[in-house]
């Protein structure tokens, strides 16, 4: 289990550095935010200014190991705007975006396992169709249509849901209903997958044989063995949760994590998108890590496969 741990975490470690490379070079790739930030109409003087003071006239080498090595000691720089911290900008949105993100968590967790153990419990019935279909428009819409849909229907027509802003609870609805029915679908689709596979291996007639009660027979042998695969994909549902943010706050003007990287993106402040991209691909790291981990402990056979001499 050590070596199995080591292996997941050097591993993380190594998508870390690409991320943060990754966000540099692309960022510098997307042209001079000093023109954005003066204006076309500033004298070149001032870009000079601008770019000496910031360090954009340095090689790009240069910048980037400089930038690395500010991470290193949790520099994330400031703000190009307005000089404040960077990761004290973002941080500052972080308990909004998580006011929607665990919500819509719980709820893709909760209906999702939910309707696929019942969808593969009753396979081939009107019931598994009816979940499977829904559970398809819901993967296959997309998260902005999804918003766009549910403000139609319940702020603009039914008028009983606020269709933007954060000011109380019920403007918090539609955002984490929107992240949570897609979640919610995807992890339908992948828990029916995985109960059917073992619903139909061997051991689990053999517990039936036996005489165990069907209900026995499902919560001590086809929910844990069912749980494998879909801890993947619960791993990569965090990930997305937070990136899909960028797109749900916009729509209902939620001003969390999402709409700040979208802002900053427009004003070309570099170090406020930077932060933002490193913080979501460290989340999405931290979740898959996690998931690598507890997949390891939860199945045997691949800590013994890692364990295994290479032939």
């Amino acid at each position: 289990m050590v070596f199995f741990a080591l292996s997941r975490i050097l591993r993380a470690l190594i998508t870390v550095v690409l991320i943060v490379t990754l966000a540099f070079v692309i960022l510098r790739m997307t042209g001079d935010p000093s023109i954005i930030i003066l204006g076309p109409e500033a004298p070149p003087l001032a870009y000079e200014a601008f770019r000496r003071n910031w360090g954009l006239d340095q090689p790009l080498i240069i910048q980037y190991f400089k930038y690395f090595w500010a991470i290193l000691q949790g520099d994330l720089g400031r703000s190009m705007r307005d000089g404040q911290d960077a990761l004290g900008v973002v941080m500052d949105r972080v308990p909004l975006t998580l006011a929607l993100t665990l919500p819509a968590l719980a709820m893709n967790l909760i209906l999702g396992l939910s309707a696929g153990i019942f969808a593969a419990l009753n396979r081939n019935s009107w019931i598994d169709r009816a979940i499977m279909t829904i559970s398809v428009i819901g993967f296959t819409v997309p998260s902005f249509v999804m918003g766009l849909v549910l403000a139609l229907v319940f702020a603009v027509k039914l008028k009983v849901l606020p269709s933007g802003g954060s000011e109380t609870w019920l403007h918090a609805v539609l955002p984490v209903v929107t992240m949570g029915m897609i979640g919610a679908a995807v992890i339908a689709r992948f828990t029916r997958s995985a109960m059917l596979e073992v619903l139909g291996q061997p051991y689990i007639r053999t517990a039936s044989g036996k005489g165990l009660s069907w209900p026995a027979v499902v919560l001590r042998h086809a929910l844990p063995n069912a749980a494998i695969p879909t801890l993947t994909i619960i791993g990569f549902m965090v990930g997305s949760l937070v990136a899909g943010a960028v797109v749900v706050e916009s729509i209902f003007s939620w001003p969390g994590v999402g709409r700040l990287l979208v802002q900053a993106v427009a004003s070309r402040d570099l170090a406020v998108v930077q932060a933002i991209l490193l913080l979501i691909g460290f989340t999405m790291v931290g979740a898959n890590l996690i998931v690598d981990l507890a997949y390891g402990w939860v199945d045997p056979r691949l800590r013994a496969e890692r364990s295994l001499p290479i032939k």
